[in-house]
């Protein structure tokens, strides 16, 4: 089921950003220079991507010399590929614990500033309230991991723990695109819905389901869990 039969791996970190954009814009007709820019995709990649896409019959390719262009047009065979191959494992994870009641909102004023954003279902409940945990998992970016989680712990008071604690922070093994389409839900930053649904999946407990219920309530509200 791997996205790299041949070439280019479309569900590596950077690669992503092209099916991202793909998605979050599905009718769009696609040429290769949309995906270049300051995500730092390559020609080369955009190339080799939207190839592997065509191959696997995600997108439709048209060539008509200088007007020629990709269209997506199996998006659901896509998110199910990447569904399988995605790896919330390959996350490096801090566990920590506080006794706090309003930690998750001490958490966002001192992370304001920073590269942060809230996930799984702390993430997904902001819109569904959907499962009741006082879990909090939120992807963290600091420029200098060490120090910005100790200054993080000792400001905010955290236990460190092994197991059972109610604070994940999570270093993104896919640090450049799990940020893309982030935004703001009730004054906290969080992961795109497509970013949410992607984490949720095969978390456990009761992620699949939450991700299938965001979906739907999603659906309802005549929005797509691609749009960012």
């Amino acid at each position: 089921m791997n996205g790299h039969t041949n070439g280019t791996n479309i569900f590596a970190d950077k690669a992503t950003f092209i099916l991202r954009k793909m998605l979050s814009n599905p009718e769009k007709k696609w040429v290769t220079r949309d995906f270049m820019g300051d995500d730092g995709v390559s020609l080369g990649m955009a190339q080799g991507a939207l190839e592997t896409m065509a191959k696997k019959g995600y997108i439709e390719r048209v060539k008509r010399g200088p007007d020629s262009y990709a269209l997506l047009t199996n998006k659901d065979k896509l998110i199910g590929d990447w569904v399988s191959e995605y790896r919330f494992d390959l996350n490096e994870v801090d566990v920590y614990y506080s006794p706090d009641k309003n930690i998750l909102s001490k958490l966002k004023d001192y992370l304001k500033d920073k590269q942060y954003a809230l996930t799984l279902h702390s993430g997904a409940n902001l819109i569904t309230s959907f499962v009741i945990t006082d879990q909090i998992d939120l992807y963290f970016n600091p420029e200098n991991w060490k120090k910005e989680i100790l200054e993080l712990r000792q400001q905010l008071d955290l236990k460190e723990l092994v197991r059972g604690g109610n604070i994940r922070i999570i270093r993104p093994a896919y640090k450049n695109s799990v940020f893309y389409g982030a935004r703001t839900v009730k004054g906290y930053k969080v992961v795109s819905n497509l970013q949410l649904y992607l984490d949720l999946y095969h978390f456990k407990p009761r992620g699949r389901e939450h991700a299938e219920y965001l979906k739907k309530a999603l659906e309802e509200k005549g929005k797509s869990l691609y749009e960012s």
